[in-house]
């Protein structure tokens, strides 16, 4: 473990913690509050974000071998997630957040994991117009900064 992969880590849990801690407060009809914009309910937004961490690593990984990232564009990862969201339309708070709570962990154990040389390594990504981007960039893009960016929005759909 590397200080970087461990701050990395450690702000992936903070964000994790921070999503568990609010969707442990809501209503269960906020619960079932739709994303404007969005339409997905809170609580299969905090499912996805819980479900998706193991790809999150994985991809992450994938470039940290050197690895190029093939045949994922935008419309696909929307897809992925239409798809899911119809599929844990009912999800519940309760399983909800073990699996966030679970795939977290794992997540930030996998990051840890990481020496230097793997954050800085990279190769290109079909989903960013084939760039060639870092393990850490796509740690912090995804995996850490996922949490974090749907807890913003439902914050502010709770707000409205």
């Amino acid at each position: 473990m590397t200080s970087r992969s461990h701050r990395l880590a450690e702000r992936l849990e903070r964000g994790a913690h921070a999503l568990a801690h609010f969707a442990e407060g809501l209503s269960d009809a906020e619960w079932q509050t739709r994303l404007p914009g969005d339409g997905r309910k809170l609580g299969v937004v905090v499912h996805h974000v819980a479900s998706v961490y193991p790809l999150e690593i994985e991809l992450a990984q994938r470039l940290a071998a050197g690895l190029p990232i093939t045949g994922v564009a935008w419309a696909d990862v929307h897809a992925m997630n239409a798809k899911h969201a119809a599929e844990h339309d009912r999800v519940s708070k309760a399983d909800t957040l073990a699996l966030l709570r679970r795939n977290a962990a794992a997540a930030a154990a996998a990051v840890r994991a990481l020496p230097d040389a793997a954050l800085d390594a990279g190769a290109s990504i079909s989903l960013y117009g084939d760039a060639p981007l870092t393990c850490q960039f796509m740690l912090e893009d995804h995996a850490v900064r996922h949490s974090y960016h749907h807890l913003a929005r439902m914050r502010a759909a709770l707000r409205s």
